[in-house]
């Protein structure tokens, strides 16, 4: 069977969506409630090879940990930016699927239908 994790923020309506819509599958996933236990550096990394996408698109820019840590400047270095999200959790995208290898950003949730197994 293969391993399916939700970082999942529990007040985000999203995020609640996305839990909702896998446990009405019947899916069995991990749920990583990622403020009480961040991603390091390394994990983030990952999700970032496994979306496919850079650093900065795992960016919230709407928190103001955003603002306050200079983030918009462009000039930033992947890996400055993870660990931009270690520093802040609250910056991470939400929710994330992770299904084997794959991931997707669940904005919109059929993103995360598109990897469901």
């Amino acid at each position: 069977m293969t391993d399916i994790t939700l970082y999942h923020y529990s007040r985000c309506s999203k995020s609640r969506a996305a839990l909702a819509l896998i446990e009405a599958r019947g899916i069995q996933a991990k749920i990583v409630h990622y403020l009480d236990t961040p991603l390091d550096a390394q994990q983030l990394s990952t999700l970032v090879t496994q979306l496919g996408l850079s650093a900065r698109d795992l960016i919230r820019s709407s928190e103001s940990a955003y603002s306050d840590m200079g983030l918009d400047n462009p000039e930033l270095s992947q890996a400055q930016l993870l660990d931009a999200i270690v520093q802040a959790p609250i910056l991470l995208q939400r929710p994330i699927l992770v299904v084997g290898q794959r991931a997707a950003i669940g904005r919109p949730l059929e993103n995360l239908i598109e990897i469901l197994p």
